[in-house]
C-alpha cells in the first residue's frame, strides 16, 4: 500500500481537504471585546492553503474566558466576525472549524462576569498564568482561585458547548468544529486526578471523569453531527498545571467511549503543548491509544501534533496518521504548505509579537515571491 503524501487529499467525515498539512489552533490575542476583525480575516485568508484550519480556541461563553482578547462565539457581534473571516477563507478554497473552548480554573476574575470565580471540577487553584493585556501589551499574571461546579449546573453547560457548535455552523459558517479536550482547561480538568477531587458522578473513577467530556462530544454530534466534529486531547502536557496520575488508562478509556461517536477527527498532542515531546516521568503510548480507537470502531482520521517537520510529518503518515498539525511554522509562514512542498526555506518567527498586537508579527509575515 503506497503511504499517502503529506500534499495528498483526504476525506475526513464531511470535509474534503485538499492536503494533510493542518494548522492547528494558535491563541493571538488580538480580538478586542472578544470580537473576530477584519485583520483577524486577513490572517485567516493568508493561510487558507492548509488543509484545515482550526480557528484559535474560541470561547463558548463569558464564563468561558481565561485570556484577553480571545474572541467568542455567543454575541451576535462575535457571530458576525466569525462569518466574515469563514467567507474570505472559503473565497481562498480553505476549510476551516472553530475550536470551542472553556478554560475553567485557568482564568481570571477580571475577565469573567461580574469579576466572580472562574469555575472548575474542584476550587483547587492552577499553578498557572494568564494573559491579560495592559496599555496594549500583554501582562502573563497568576490564574485567580476557582469554585467548584454544581452537578446541577453541568447540563447548561452542556448546552452551552451545543448551542456554540449549532451556531458556529449554521450562523458562523464554519466547516465543523474541534471540542478543547486537552491543555488543562476544563475538560481536560474533569478528566485528569490532578485537577478533579470531585465524589460524585463526575469524580472518582475513570468513567465518571470522563463523563462531561462524553457528554459535551454527544450533544455536539446531536446538534451538527459527528463527521463536523473532532475533538483535541493531550494526555500528558503540563499545560495549565495538567497531570494524572494514569493517563494511559485514562485516555484509552476516552477513546474507546469516543469511537462510537462517528467523529471526523481526533487530534493528539503528543508530550508537552508547544514543549517537549515527552513529558518527564510521564511515558505515553500512543500508538496503543490509536489501537484502541481503531478496535473500538473509531474511523475517524487520526491528527498528530507537537514539534513537527516535514520529515516527521512524512514518518507519521508512513506510521498509520491521517494528519499532521503545524502550529507556530504556519504563524511565520503564511505559506507554508508551498515551502514545505518545494523545500523552501521558512520564514524566523518573532517571539515578541505572539500574544497582542497589531499587524507586525501577524499578517506582515512575507509569502514567496
Amino acid at each position: 500500500m503506497t503511504t499517502p503524501s503529506l500534499f495528498d487529499s483526504i476525506q475526513v467525515g464531511e470535509l474534503t481537504l485538499a492536503n494533510r498539512l493542518v494548522m492547528a489552533p494558535l491563541t493571538r490575542n488580538r480580538a478586542p471585546d472578544a470580537v473576530p476583525t477584519a485583520l483577524m480575516a486577513q490572517y485567516y485568508t493568508q493561510r487558507a492553503s492548509a488543509g484545515l484550519i482550526i480557528s484559535e480556541a474560541t470561547a463558548i461563553s463569558h464564563q468561558a474566558q481565561g485570556y484577553a482578547d480571545v474572541p467568542g462565539l455567543y454575541g451576535t457581534e462575535q457571530l458576525d466576525g466569525w462569518k466574515r473571516i469563514t467567507h474570505a477563507v472559503h473565497q481562498a478554497g480553505g476549510t476551516m472549524v472553530v475550536q470551542l473552548w472553556h478554560v475553567g480554573r485557568i482564568s481570571h476574575t477580571s475577565l469573567q462576569p461580574e469579576h466572580q470565580a472562574p469555575v472548575a471540577p474542584s476550587a483547587l487553584r492552577a499553578k498557572a498564568k494568564t494573559v491579560l493585556i495592559r496599555e496594549g501589551k500583554p501582562e502573563f499574571v497568576e490564574t485567580s482561585t476557582p469554585r467548584a461546579l454544581l452537578a446541577e449546573e453541568l447540563p447548561a453547560l452542556v448546552h452551552s458547548y451545543q448551542a456554540a457548535a449549532r451556531n458556529a455552523v449554521e450562523t458562523a459558517g464554519f466547516d465543523g468544529v474541534e471540542i478543547h479536550a486537552a491543555n488543562g482547561y476544563l475538560l481536560d480538568q474533569f478528566m485528569k486526578d490532578g485537577s478533579n477531587h470531585r465524589r460524585d458522578d463526575y469524580g472518582g473513577r475513570i468513567a465518571n471523569r470522563c463523563r462531561l467530556t462524553l457528554e459535551v462530544t454527544r450533544a455536539v454530534v446531536g446538534a451538527i453531527g459527528g463527521g463536523r466534529c473532532g475533538i483535541r486531547l493531550s494526555p500528558v502536557t503540563t499545560s495549565g498545571d495538567a497531570h494524572d496520575s494514569e493517563p494511559q488508562p485514562l485516555f484509552n478509556h476516552l477513546v474507546q467511549e469516543l469511537a462510537t461517536l462517528n467523529l471526523a477527527y481526533v487530534h493528539v498532542v503528543e508530550g508537552i503543548t508547544g514543549g517537549a515531546r515527552e513529558a518527564p516521568g510521564q511515558a505515553f503510548n500512543y500508538a496503543e491509544l490509536q489501537q484502541h480507537y481503531r478496535q473500538a470502531g473509531g474511523r475517524g482520521a487520526w491528527m498528530v501534533n507537537n514539534g513537527y517537520d516535514k520529515a516527521m510529518a512524512e514518518e507519521a503518515l508512513a506510521s498509520g496518521a491521517d494528519l499532521v498539525a503545524f502550529g507556530r511554522p504556519f504563524i511565520a509562514n503564511p505559506d507554508l504548505v508551498r515551502r514545505l512542498k518545494e523545500g523552501a526555506a521558512l520564514n524566523p518567527l518573532d517571539g515578541a509579537t505572539l500574544y497582542g498586537g497589531s499587524a507586525k508579527g501577524y499578517t506582515d509575515y512575507p509569502a514567496l515571491g
